[in-house]
């Protein structure tokens, strides 16, 4: 059975993250197994030392089966039928996440509350997990709820049984990996989803660089780019013919149309290129904008 792996600290995010996994397990008719590893809780080594404090490992053994226990008791009951699992690893964070999700489907992590940038605080772990992973990973806020995926009902409160808002896909024209579009396709054909599809671009400077102020140029250049995309898309559009997409091209900075359309949506897409050091990994510019900016669930997905 195909599985999602959540890492789970105890913190807020971490529990939304859980949620959202059970929800999309659910929807993929997957198992979740629940992750958790020592060097996620920074109190368990003495300062300055950097070995344990006395005690401290069987203490956060203990509290680690209780953290896991828990959250397997509560995701069990709000899914029936949803087979969960739990793991306790005792080493690095990063690597432990990444070896349990070295043959799953998805990986989802938490993203931390509002910061002092007016974005969120992506810690270094799910940063580096996102770097380097081989599968796709999903990073959920501290808060997101299930009614927060859906559009409001008819007295304008959030509601679960509600349609579902749309899924909003990054793309870029230049290198449109099937893993990607795929992946976000998939995503708004298991919501019953709507999926707009955002280019964000910036015209060649054989335009002139008073481009973007021609509204009518900006209008004819949008329209090409436009058509351009459909080309592209067309294909996955026969494949997922109950998917309603609808495709936008839009002048400027990608990253910042995303976070603009991620405000009603219910989950971003965007990809990340494989880097040649794996060990190292990587995460562009585009990406790491939506990560730390976007206002809902972020899907990054690799590729070559």
């Amino acid at each position: 059975m195909p599985a999602i792996i959540v890492g789970l600290d105890g913190s807020p995010e971490s529990l939304a993250a859980a949620d959202w996994a059970a929800r999309e397990a659910t929807q993929r008719e997957a198992q979740l197994c629940l992750v958790h590893a020592t060097d996620m809780v920074a109190s368990l080594y003495v300062p300055y030392m950097g070995v344990p404090a006395p005690g401290a490992i069987e203490a956060h053994r203990e509290w680690s089966e209780r953290l896991l226990g828990e959250a397997e008791s509560r995701l069990t009951e709000r899914h029936p039928g949803l087979r969960v699992t739990t793991q306790q690893a005792e080493t690095e964070a990063v690597a432990a996440l990444l070896a349990a999700a070295k043959d799953a489907e998805l990986l989802v992590l938490g993203s931390r509350g509002f910061g002092t940038v007016a974005g969120f605080l992506v810690g270094s772990v799910a940063l580096a997990v996102v770097a380097r992973s081989e599968r796709p990973v999903v990073l959920v806020r501290a808060g997101e709820h299930a009614h927060v995926e859906h559009l409001p009902d008819a007295a304008g409160a959030g509601s679960a049984i509600a349609p579902c808002r749309d899924v909003v896909l990054g793309l870029d024209l230049a290198e449109p990996d099937d893993a990607v579009v795929e992946f976000a396709f998939e995503s708004a054909r298991r919501r019953a989803a709507g999926l707009r599809v955002v280019h964000g671009w910036n015209p060649a400077t054989v335009y002139g660089y008073g481009a973007v102020l021609d509204s009518g140029l900006s209008a004819d250049l949008a329209e090409e780019t436009r058509h351009g995309l459909n080309d592209v898309l067309r294909p996955w559009q026969d494949k997922f013919p109950g998917v309603e997409m609808r495709a936008q091209a839009v002048i400027g900075s990608p990253g910042r149309h995303l976070v603009h359309a991620s405000r009603d949506a219910s989950l971003v897409v965007v990809g990340r290129k494989r880097s040649h050091a794996p060990a190292v990994g990587r995460i562009g510019p585009i990406a790491q904008a939506v990560l730390h900016h976007a206002c809902a669930p972020v899907a990054v997905v690799p590729h070559d």
